[in-house]
């Protein structure tokens, strides 16, 4: 079955996929990866693809473009212009890989050659597939698309290696070279997922362009449904190796048909919400190498009965719109209005209602102007110093009892620099470090360790935050273990650690590899409150999750804040997350915090053009907000931190001084800003209040 828009073009599709199957010989099993996808895709048009990880996407897509190794059993027919392309020899998909179908990979350091120059490897595939081109015309259209997808000085940056990219422009760089020979279909993999938003938005910007340029239809897989809500036309969801639902993207993101699409919706957190409780999809996806009877959904769906568990539903079209398909039996239920989304999947009720316990405004952790700068050493046997990195320069800020400090900016600002000065507990190079009213630098050897347990720490990535080869009850009690607690007491407390977190205790002799995402996220946070903290610093926790996943995470945040009165770092770039979960917000660049105000004052009015640039890129999950909201692009990348940059070190990015006279940019040039208050935040910026500026910026 095909997925189809509201309008059928009278047009042939330049891709069509049918009854895709692809499996794997695993230990005597077979991995059913792919089951029986169907769709077809029209010039010019933008398909989104979106579900979990594991649900077969990039599989599907490896699948089309002949990239999946040859233990994989494909099944099914996949039609670029008419020609099969899953007859074609080797050489012949050689021939239309880079032409005419070209591939957009998740991770662009991993897909460029280290050892030759950009602008050699664009250059590369225009030769490749015009025998007829210099190598000089090469290179001189390869420095033309380097300029065309946004890369400052093109010339210069054809020379450099992809080590000498930051990740923004390599990303960039492999659009370059996707749309290099004019191709007529580009599958984008997961192209920003590893990105900052600024970056995501200005990837996604170019990607626009390259569509609207090339004519060529556009594969987006996603985990990220705002993503995809302002770019695509049409939008497939998959689960458990085939599609679910299917539509165009207004269809199913104001009437979702299927429960799993309205779980990830609901599972969202959202710029345009500022509600604090998130609706977790419970549970985890099936092993396809064991898929039960039935519905794949229905062990997590709330709205499972008992004719879900005898077959699996087929896509069908709905009763209100043939054109807007779903896979389930229930999904006329859904579209006529008997079953609301609050209704299948209801928001939360917080364990504890009202504030955190042991919240009394006492402050529980000050920073006054730390600075942390690393030395810039060149020389193989005698080094010499030939710069400075400015990693903190002079932060300081104040968290209290019970609350959360969310702490945000792109890569690279400085905010990993700063929680590992805090979590060092030691003298810092400048400034001052204050954990409960203690100055740390004063701490001596006994009184740092006894510290330790008030200050732990949850990584970004619970699985390399986590011993393997250790069983979990071993990895939760490893903090009591240094500080010499008994056996017997040890058991106890991982025991409640293990309940406060949702887990069962039961499970303390398994072993991480045995455990979901979600569910290693737990045990992380299970170890960091094993020693009764009052501080956690949560680096990213949610980053590598899920959406479906991290709503569960960030609620148990919540509840474990107001059962415990715990306070909060909470670092992230993910401005929606923090906007859920933070009390107060402060934003680095370059080592510095440039605004600073509580979560509400800092989201509802963002006075750093910087901030507003920070919250315009993230992406909204709904179609009609998205293609009617402002976005505040900012020019290039983040500047080196060993830079020295006179005056406002943001001013060569920042689109409000591009909008002021002459005599005002003097002051940006020559004297650097330093935080004032303004409505009530805290911004270093000489024009914070010149809202006639900021308006015109909006219009922009």
């Amino acid at each position: 079955m095909t997925i189809t828009g509201k309008r059928v073009p009278a047009v042939t599709p330049v891709l069509e996929v049918d009854n895709l199957s692809v499996t794997f010989a695993q230990a005597g099993n077979e991995v059913k990866a792919v089951r029986g996808v169907s769709y077809h895709v029209n010039p010019g048009e933008f398909l989104g693809i979106v579900g979990e990880s594991g649900s077969g996407k990039s599989v599907s897509s490896m699948a089309v473009m002949g990239l999946l190794p040859s233990s994989a059993r494909i099944g099914g027919s996949v039609r670029f212009q008419g020609r099969s392309l899953l007859e074609c020899s080797d050489a012949e998909l050689s021939r239309i890989r880079g032409k005419d179908i070209s591939m957009i990979f998740q991770d662009p350091l991993s897909a460029l050659t280290p050892v030759y120059t950009v602008g050699h490897q664009i250059a590369e595939g225009l030769l490749l597939h015009d025998k007829n081109l210099s190598r000089q015309a090469a290179a001189a259209r390869a420095v033309e698309l380097l300029k065309l997808v946004g890369i400052p000085s093109p010339e210069r940056r054809a020379e450099a290696f992809p080590h000498e990219f930051s990740g923004g422009m390599r990303q960039r760089a492999m659009i370059a070279i996707a749309i290099a020979n004019d191709p007529k279909l580009i599958i984008a993999d997961e192209p920003t997922t590893a990105l900052d938003v600024t970056i995501q938005a200005q990837i996604l910007e170019v990607m626009q362009e390259a569509k609207e340029i090339t004519g060529a239809a556009v594969v987006l897989i996603t985990h990220d449904l705002g993503v995809v809500a302002g770019n695509a036309d049409r939008i497939a969801v998959m689960y458990a190796g085939r599609l679910v639902e299917t539509g165009g993207v207004d269809q199913v993101f104001h009437a979702p048909a299927m429960p799993y699409t309205i779980g990830l919706l609901r599972s969202m957190p959202s710029m345009a919400s500022s509600q604090t409780r998130l609706v977790p999809l419970e549970g985890r996806p099936p092993s396809l190498a064991a898929l039960p009877p039935g519905c794949p959904f229905a062990p997590r769906c709330p709205l499972v009965i008992d004719a879900c568990r005898e077959a699996e539903p087929a896509l069908t079209g709905t009763e209100e719109d043939p054109t807007h398909q779903a896979a389930c039996i229930r999904s006329s239920e859904i579209t006529s209005g008997k079953l609301t989304r609050s209704e299948v999947f209801p928001r939360p009720v917080p364990l504890i209602e009202g504030t955190p316990a042991g919240t009394d405004g006492r402050e529980v952790l000050s920073l006054t102007g730390l600075v942390r700068h690393f030395p810039l050493l060149k020389g193989a046997v005698f080094k010499r110093q030939i710069g400075t990195v400015r990693a903190v320069d002079g932060v300081s800020f104040e968290l209290g009892s019970g609350q959360t400090l969310g702490l945000v900016g792109e890569s690279g600002c400085g905010k990993s620099t700063t929680i590992m000065e805090i979590l060092e507990l030691a003298k810092p190079q400048d400034g001052q470090i204050r954990v409960n009213g203690v100055d740390v630098a004063d701490l001596s050897k006994r009184d740092r360790l006894k510290m330790r347990r008030d200050i732990q720490v949850v990584f970004q990535d619970p699985m390399a935050s986590i011993d393997p080869r250790l069983p979990i009850h071993d990895v939760i009690a490893e903090p009591l273990t240094v500080h010499g607690v008994s056996k017997k007491d040890q058991q106890r407390k991982v025991s409640e650690m293990m309940e406060l977190v949702g887990l069962d205790p039961e499970m303390a002799s398994r072993y991480p590899h045995e455990f979901s995402g979600g569910q290693r996220q737990r045990i992380g946070i299970a170890r960091a409150l094993v020693t009764d903290p009052k501080i956690l610093v949560l680096d990213e926790p949610v980053s590598a999750l899920d959406v479906s996943i991290q709503a569960g995470v960030i609620n148990l945040l919540k509840d474990l804040q107001l059962q415990l009165g715990l306070s909060y770092v909470f670092v992230a770039h993910d401005l929606a997350v923090v906007h859920h979960i933070a009390d107060h917000v402060a934003v680095m660049y370059l080592g510095r915090i440039v605004e600073y105000g509580t979560s509400d004052d800092v989201f509802s009015r963002p006075r750093h053009p910087y901030t507003q640039a920070l919250i315009s890129a993230v992406p909204i999950p709904d179609p009609a907000l998205e293609r009617t909201r402002v976005r505040v692009l900012l020019d290039g990348d983040l500047p080196s931190p060993t830079d020295n940059i006179p005056g406002c070190n943001f001013r060569s990015r920042c689109p409000l001084y591009q909008l002021l006279p002459d005599q005002q940019r003097l002051r940006c040039q020559d004297e650097d800003p330093s935080l004032r208050t303004v409505d009530k935040t805290s911004v270093a910026c000489h024009y914070a209040e010149h809202d006639a500026l900021i308006d015109t910026m909006a219009e922009r």
